[in-house]
């Protein structure tokens, strides 16, 4: 990768598209790396994002939009004439945003409401991976407190509860605490309760467009909020790729046991998955589990995934779009590393404060191999200036030829931000850089 960091794209050959416009759907960290990677490819003519961000702004042009309208994005996607639109976030997935651009005959990349369901629904989730003789933990769908309070007990603790919907990222409980854990079961309309996996995490993005499966590179994210993986869960508060601690052969092997065979039962279902298939994995002491299944990128581990993929993103994505990825050749990728650190607003991930200053973007974007990815900002419609305007505000991204010098440059650029009561962790790939 350059030592900048922000020009490592490499065009290989057959993997050209014809130009395209972009629209990019979504306004978190996740869409700026995608914007941010489909910016630095010679194939997009156009780049588009709605609603966007502060950071996004500065790389696409950007729209309001209710990302959970699907027609409203159809609308959009057909004034701008868009070759391809990109759906972020899970919650429009779920709500078929993607079925109603597709329905106006767009290419899309992203699932159909009714394959989300992967992600929606843990139940569902569960019931596929049933199906398809996929590894994961065992577990109990519970409605009533009888049944919540069985499945406590039959697993014990720790005890892993999760709110059977979309919870963005926080609706796992994870407690000795049987009280707490009971607590959070009852505050959930439908929930699963299961076993607990030891072994480190591990998250692996695959681009698929309903048949073929292409796994990308795996990344490590870290969820709690605190250092020494304290405090309570959170959306992520950073991620590195690569990781050198696991097996060679661990991507063959999910592709083989977890990737393919899901794809292939929801095809199977007559409800075909096209887009990103994201399984959260635990290396157990018994071999690879799926903890979850997600229906899109990941945030923050897409940050550091993107960062190290040399092959060009809108022809990858277009190919799930169009059900060509049989014809793409094997993805490049850079053989340093990328670590991301994000930077969350004065009491995240609990009620978090908006409005603050932000500094120091340029001081930190000047770092050799680093560059700032905005989540939760906007501008200052009065003074112009860059403000938080969520929980997770920035995702601070290096590269590096090791992990240890991607983290070193992460930090530093990091440490030149300034957010009255920002807070971030400060032991982000710090074991795996050794």
């Amino acid at each position: 990768m350059g030592e900048t960091g922000r020009a490592a794209l490499i065009v290989p050959e057959g993997n050209r598209v014809t130009p395209v416009k972009v629209l990019v759907i979504g306004g978190g960290a996740r869409e700026h790396a995608l914007c941010r990677s489909l910016s630095l490819d010679p194939d997009v003519t156009a780049l588009h994002c709605a609603p966007g961000n502060a950071g996004i702004g500065e790389v696409a042009e950007v729209h309001p939009v209710d990302a959970l309208d699907g027609a409203a994005v159809a609308d959009l996607a057909g004034a701008l004439g868009a070759d391809l639109v990109v759906v972020g976030p899970e919650a429009p997935l779920v709500a078929g945003v993607a079925d109603a651009v597709r329905s106006r005959g767009i290419p899309v990349f992203g699932p159909s409401a009714e394959a989300a369901r992967l992600e929606g629904s843990k139940a569902f989730a569960k019931s596929v991976m049933a199906s398809a003789n996929v590894p994961t933990a065992r577990s109990y769908v519970c409605t009533t407190p009888a049944e919540i309070d069985a499945a406590l007990d039959a697993f014990g603790a720790p005890y892993v509860v999760k709110d059977d919907g979309l919870a963005a990222g926080k609706g796992v409980v994870v407690t000795d605490d049987l009280a707490a854990a009971r607590e959070h079961a009852l505050a959930c309309d439908r929930v699963v309760i299961e076993e607990f996996l030891d072994g480190p995490e591990v998250s692996l993005f695959a681009v698929t467009d309903g048949e073929t499966v292409v796994p990308l590179q795996p990344a490590q994210d870290f969820k709690r909020a605190l250092d020494g993986d304290e405090g309570p869960n959170t959306g992520g508060m950073g991620a590195y790729s690569p990781l050198p601690w696991a097996d060679p052969e661990l991507v063959d092997e999910v592709l083989r046991t977890v990737l393919q065979p899901t794809v292939d039962e929801l095809r199977r279902r007559g409800t075909p998955f096209s887009g990103l298939l994201y399984a959260g994995l635990a290396i157990t002491s018994r071999g690879v589990r799926v903890i979850e299944f997600n229906a899109r990128f990941g945030d923050p581990e897409t940050q550091v995934v993107l960062a190290r993929l040399k092959t060009p993103l809108a022809g990858l994505l277009h190919a799930s779009a169009t059900g060509t990825l049989a014809a793409l050749p094997p993805l490049r990728w850079d053989e340093g590393a990328a670590v991301t650190v994000v930077v969350a607003a004065h009491n995240y991930p609990g009620t978090p404060r908006t409005g603050d200053a932000i500094e120091g973007l340029a001081e930190a974007d000047a770092v050799e191999g680093a560059y700032v990815l905005h989540a939760g900002t906007e501008r200052d419609a009065q003074s112009g200036a860059v403000v938080g305007a969520g929980g997770r505000v920035l995702s601070v991204t290096a590269t590096g030829a090791d992990l240890g010098r991607a983290r070193e440059r992460a930090y530093e650029a990091v440490s030149r931000i300034r957010m009255d009561g920002s807070q971030y962790r400060t032991d982000i790939a710090a074991k795996a850089a050794g």
